[in-house]
C-alpha cells in the first residue's frame, strides 16, 4: 500500500483513539452542582477567548492566503490555509477536553490517587493523539495529492504562524491572570491559591487551558509538521535520494510507527504500590520510546536502508531522554537546584531571584551539549539527512510528551475547583500531589519542544540553502567574512531579545491592570474578604482577554517583517545569517527562561509543602515574588521562542525565490 495512504490511516487511528478516550472521560461524574458551576465558568471563559482569538487570527490567515496565491501558486496558498486551520483545531481540541477533564479529576480524587491520575492523564492523551494525528494527516494528505515536498512549504508556514499567535496570546492571557492573582491574593491578602474570594481566580484557571493546552498543542503540532517537512525537503537533495531508498517517504513511515508507539506507551501509565506519579508517567514515556525504536528498526529493514539511518533515529530518542532528565533535575522539588532557590528565599526576594537566574542559565549547559553531540553523531552516521531523521525520531514521542504537558493544567484546574468548591482536605491533598508533578511535566515538555525546535530549524536552514540554489547560477556561501552574513547573524541573535521583551512587558502591563481591578473589588465589594459576597470574575476575564488579543499582533508582525525586510534590503546571504542567529540565540534564551521559571515555581511549592516556614512565612512571600517573575519566563516568552524560530525559517524558505528575484543588497 502507498506510504502516504498508510500515514493517513494511521493519523485517523490516532484521532479515533483520542475520541475513544474523550468518551471515557465524559462518562465520569462531573461532581456536585457547585463544582460544575465553577467548571462551567472556566469552560465558558476559555471558549470565549478562543473564539475571539481565532476570529482575529482568521483575518491574518485569509490575507496571507490570498497574498501567497498571488505571489506563488495555489498549492502554496492552500497549504498555508490547511496548515493554519489544523493548527487551530489541534489547540481547540486539547483545550475543549481539558476544561471537561478538570472537574472530573477533582470528583474522581474522592476515590483516590490512582483514579484521579487516570482521568487527568487520559485527558492529556486526548490532546497528544489529536496533535500528532492532525499533524501527520496534514503532511500525508498534501503529499498524497502533490507528491512533491516542495509543495508542502506553505503548510509549514501556516502551521508555524498560527502556532505563534496561539503561543503568544495564550501565554499573555495565562500569566497576566496568574501574576495578578498571586500579587494581591497571596502577598497582600494572605489567602491561598485558587481561593474563591480572589476575583482573578477564574481568569487564572482559564489561562491554564488556553496557554498550556491550546498553546502547547498548536506549538508541537507545527513542530511536528515542520520537522517532517524539513526531512522530506532534504530527501530531494540528489546525494541523499541516491544513497537512501524511499528517502522522502521514510520520515512519514517513522511518523506512522510513532503513533502506535505512543498509543501503546499510554497503556503503561499505571500507579504501582509506591504511588509514584512521576514514575508512572516515566513508564509510559519509556515504553513509547522502546516500541518506537523497534518500529524504526523494522522500517529501516523494510526499506532496505543502511542501519546507520536507524541509529540516527536512536540518536534523536537519546537526546529526548537526556533533555527530559536534565530538565527534571533542574525543575523538580526532589533535587538540589529547586531546593537551593527555596533556601535563598529565606533571606528575601532578591536572593531568590539571583538564585533562580543562576539556575536557569546553568540549566542550558547539558541540553546544548546533548544537542551538539547529537548533531555530530547523526551527521557522522547519515549526513545532514541523518540530522533531520534524528529530529523526526525525537518528535516520535510527541504524543506522550503532549499528554504529560496537558496533564498539568488539568490537575492544576482540578485543584482550583476543589479549593473553590470547598472539598475535603484529602481531595485537595491528592490534587496538589498531582499538580506538583504537573509543574515538572510542563517544564520537561518545554525543554523537549525547545530541543526539537533546534534540530528542526537546523534542517530547515539546510533546506533553505538548497531552495535558493535552484534560483541562482552561482552557489551562495554563508562565510563570516561576508559582512552581509555577519550583519544577519547580529540581527537574528537580537530578535529573541526584542521578542521576549515585548512579551514580558505585555504580561507586566496586563498584570498591573489585574492587580488594580482585584484591589478595587476587595475594597468596594463589602463582605468579599469574609466570603459573604461573590467577586466579579468576569471583569478580570475581560481584562486579560483584551490584553492577550491586543498584544499578540506585534510579535507576529515582527516574526514576519524582520526576515522579510532583511531578505529584500540586505539579500539572501544576510537572511541566512538571520536564520542561524535566531536559532542559536533563541535556543539558549528559551532554555534559560523556561527552566528558570519552572524552578522558581517549584521552589515556591517546595516551601508551601512545609519547608523553610511553609505558607505565609517570609520565605514563602519571597518565593511568590520569584514565581511571579518566572511565570512569564516559562509560560509566555520562553515557549513562544520556539514558534519564532520556526516562523522565521519557514518564511525564509517560502519567500526565498521572491528575495532573489526582486531583492537587493545594501552591503
Amino acid at each position: 500500500m502507498d506510504t502516504a495512504i498508510i500515514a493517513i490511516i494511521a493519523s485517523i487511528v490516532a484521532l479515533l483513539y483520542a475520541g475513544y478516550l474523550s468518551l471515557r472521560i465524559l462518562k465520569a461524574k462531573p461532581g456536585s452542582e457547585k463544582m460544575q458551576e465553577i467548571a462551567n465558568a472556566i469552560k465558558e471563559g476559555a471558549m470565549a477567548y478562543m473564539s475571539r482569538q481565532y476570529k482575529t487570527i482568521a483575518i491574518f490567515a485569509v490575507f496571507i492566503t490570498v497574498l501567497l496565491g498571488w505571489l506563488f501558486s495555489f498549492p502554496i496558498a492552500a497549504g498555508f490555509l490547511f496548515g493554519a486551520v489544523l493548527s487551530g483545531l489541534s489547540g481547540f481540541i486539547g483545550m475543549s477536553i481539558s476544561v471537561r477533564a478538570n472537574v472530573r479529576t477533582a470528583e474522581t480524587a474522592k476515590k483516590g490517587l490512582k483514579e484521579a491520575l487516570s482521568i487527568a492523564f487520559n485527558g492529556g492523551t486526548v490532546t497528544g493523539m489529536a496533535v500528532v494525528g492532525l499533524a501527520l494527516l496534514a503532511v500525508s494528505t498534501f503529499y498524497a495529492i502533490y507528491r512533491d515536498p516542495a509543495m508542502l512549504v506553505g503548510l509549514g508556514f501556516g502551521a508555524s504562524l498560527i502556532s505563534l499567535f496561539a503561543r503568544v496570546g495564550g501565554g499573555i492571557y495565562t500569566k497576566a491572570a496568574d501574576v495578578g492573582a498571586d500579587l494581591v491574593g497571596k502577598i497582600e491578602k494572605g489567602i491561598p491559591e485558587d481561593d474563591p474570594r480572589n476575583p482573578a481566580t477564574i481568569a487564572d484557571n482559564v489561562g491554564d487551558n488556553v496557554g498550556d493546552c491550546a498553546g502547547m498543542g498548536a506549538d508541537l503540532y507545527e513542530t511536528y509538521v515542520v520537522t517532517l517537512l524539513a526531512a522530506m525537503l532534504l530527501a530531494l537533495i540528489p546525494s541523499v535520494s541516491a544513497t537512501y531508498n524511499m528517502a522522502v517517504e521514510y520520515p512519514l513511515m517513522l511518523g506512522v510507527v510513532a503513533i502506535f508507539g505512543s498509543i501503546i506507551g499510554s497503556w503503561f501509565v499505571r500507579l504501582g504500590k509506591s504511588q509514584n506519579i512521576m514514575g508512572a508517567l516515566h513508564k509510559g514515556l519509556i515504553a513509547s520510546g522502546v516500541f518506537s525504536a523497534i518500529g524504526f528498526y523494522a522500517v529501516t529493514v523494510y526499506t532496505k536502508n543502511p542501519l546507520s539511518l536507524f541509529w540516527a533515529g536512536v540518536v534523536g530518542l537519546v537526546i529526548t531522554l537526556l533533555i527530559h532528565i536534565v530538565t527534571e533535575y533542574y525543575t523538580s522539588t526532589k533535587y538540589r537546584p529547586v531546593q537551593k532557590i527555596a533556601e535563598a528565599s529565606v533571606t528575601g526576594a532578591g536572593t531568590n531571584l539571583i538564585a533562580g537566574l543562576g539556575i536557569g542559565m546553568q540549566s542550558a549547559l547539558i541540553p546544548v551539549l546533548a544537542i551538539c553531540a547529537g548533531i555530530i553523531t547523526a551527521y557522522f552516521l547519515a549526513g545532514v539527512y541523518g540530522v533531520a531523521i534524528a529530529a523526526v525520531a525525537l518528535l516520535s514521542l510527541t504524543g506522550m510528551i503532549i499528554a504529560l504537558d496537558s496533564y498539568g493544567p488539568i490537575t492544576d484546574n482540578a485543584g482550583g475547583i476543589a479549593e473553590m468548591a470547598g472539598l475535603d482536605k484529602n481531595v485537595r491533598m491528592i490534587t496538589d500531589e498531582l499538580d506538583a508533578v504537573g509543574n515538572t511535566t510542563k517544564a520537561v515538555t518545554k525543554g523537549y519542544a525547545i530541543g526539537s525546535a533546534a534540530l528542526a530549524a537546523l534542517a530547515l536552514f539546510v533546506a533553505f540553502t538548497e531552495e535558493i540554489g535552484h534560483f541562482v547560477t552561482e552557489p551562495i556561501s554563508f562565510l563570516l567574512t561576508n559582512p552581509a552574513v555577519l550583519v544577519g547573524l547580529f540581527i537574528g541573535a537580537m530578535l529573541p531579545f526584542i521578542f521576549s521583551a515585548i512579551l514580558m512587558n505585555a504580561v507586566g502591563t496586563s498584570a498591573h491592570k489585574i492587580v488594580i481591578e482585584v484591589r478595587r473589588q476587595f475594597k468596594e465589594i463589602k463582605g468579599l474578604m469574609t466570603g459573604e459576597a461573590k467577586p466579579e470574575y468576569g471583569k478580570c476575564v475581560d481584562i486579560v482577554t483584551k490584553a492577550a488579543l491586543k498584544n499578540m499582533i506585534l510579535p507576529a508582525v515582527i516574526a514576519v517583517a524582520a526576515p522579510g525586510l532583511v531578505g529584500m534590503l540586505l539579500g539572501v546571504e544576510a537572511l541566512g545569517g538571520v536564520l542561524i542567529g535566531v536559532i542559536l540565540s533563541g535556543l539558549l534564551m528559551a532554555l534559560f527562561m523556561s527552566n528558570a521559571g519552572a524552578a522558581w515555581d517549584n521552589a515556591k511549592k517546595y516551601i508551601e509543602n512545609g519547608h523553610h516556614g511553609g505558607k505565609g512565612s517570609d520565605a514563602h512571600k519571597a518565593a511568590v515574588v520569584g514565581d511571579t517573575v518566572g511565570d512569564p519566563f516559562k509560560d509566555t516568552a520562553g515557549p513562544a521562542l520556539n514558534a519564532l524560530i520556526k516562523v522565521i525559517n519557514t518564511f525564509a524558505i517560502v519567500f526565498a525565490p521572491l528575495f532573489i528575484a526582486y531583492g537587493f543588497s545594501l552591503l
